[in-house]
């Protein structure tokens, strides 16, 4: 069996490190630039893959250079693609982001080829294969016929979502076990600003959901009738480049749940693991692995 098994997008991310974020007509000098596979699902699976849990890839690509270029970084990182559906005229989608010296950043992101493939979805045997299911907000018929699929056979979805503007993304909402958003889009999707508030707005039968804030942390609430939310602080690092810390908490809160941790420690890992993403450059580059996760967690208890 595979471990986590990602359907959703992946990405070429040129990454430019910028002095400062110019004004419009203006122009700034490049510090650093570099190339990175990229993505809500794929950085999330590799994130998980560092861990050292098994991860698999099952979204499509094209046969175009950048496919190629993301097929080879997740094969370096030991992610199985056999599941990966290759089209003419698909791809990978593609973002430049710059980042300024406080770990800020500007994304200028084009899904559109992935969009095209947003309909094919793997085999049901697939999905059957996989302890842990991943989907994003990407390529929502995919990921629904997926999530229905684990429903099903009782394997647990995480839902690394964003956008709700797809017809279908409510359909998509009802079929995921494991609600890991960003604060902002919380508010945005249930119309409250206080994070108990939206978790209380975001319950539903069987569900835990989790709202990430960056440097303040993060807010959790278990399935149980009886749990209240609860507030997970951000752990202190230097942050270089913020890219992909929130696919990073994903992968990791997946690889927690393969691993039988409870919500707290899940919680506790995932953020770890975001921490030290947001240390170096370059997304996916930053993600540690198990023992860098396991050394700075036992510096820093509770």
């Amino acid at each position: 069996m595979i471990d986590v098994l990602g359907i959703g997008i992946a990405a070429v991310d040129d990454m430019l490190r910028v002095p400062h974020f110019p004004e419009p007509d203006g122009k700034v000098r490049v510090l650093a630039s570099v190339r990175a596979c990229g993505g809500l699902t794929a950085t999330a699976l590799v994130a998980a893959a560092r861990l050292g849990v098994s991860a698999a890839f099952a979204g499509v690509l094209g046969d175009d250079d950048l496919s190629d270029f993301v097929a080879r970084s997740l094969r370096a990182e030991g992610i199985d693609i056999s599941a990966v559906v290759r089209l003419h005229g698909v791809g990978p989608g593609h973002s430049v982001i710059a980042v300024d010296p406080a770990g800020r950043r500007v994304v200028y992101s084009d899904p559109s080829r992935t969009l095209a493939g947003a309909h094919v979805a793997p085999p049901p045997e697939v999905v059957r294969g996989a302890r842990v299911l991943l989907v994003d907000h990407v390529r929502v018929p995919a990921s629904i016929a997926a999530a229905g699929i684990a429903r099903e056979a009782r394997i647990p979805v995480v839902g690394d979502l964003e956008r709700s503007d797809h017809p279908r993304f409510p359909d998509l909402l009802d079929l995921v076990d494991h609600l890991v958003v960003p604060l902002a889009f919380g508010r945005a999707v249930t119309g409250v600003t206080d994070p108990e508030g939206i978790l209380r707005a975001l319950r539903a039968p069987g569900r835990t959901s989790v709202l990430t804030a960056g440097a303040e942390g993060g807010w959790y609430l278990g399935p149980e009738p009886a749990a209240v939310p609860t507030h997970r602080r951000a752990f202190a690092v230097e942050a270089i480049d913020t890219t992909g810390c929130g696919d990073a908490f994903h992968g990791a809160y997946a690889a927690g749940l393969v691993r039988g941790l409870g919500l707290a420690d899940r919680v506790r890992l995932a953020s770890a693991v975001a921490a030290l993403t947001a240390t170096r450059l370059g997304g996916q580059a930053g993600l540690p692995d198990r023992a860098t996760v396991e050394g700075f967690l036992a510096s820093r208890p509770g």
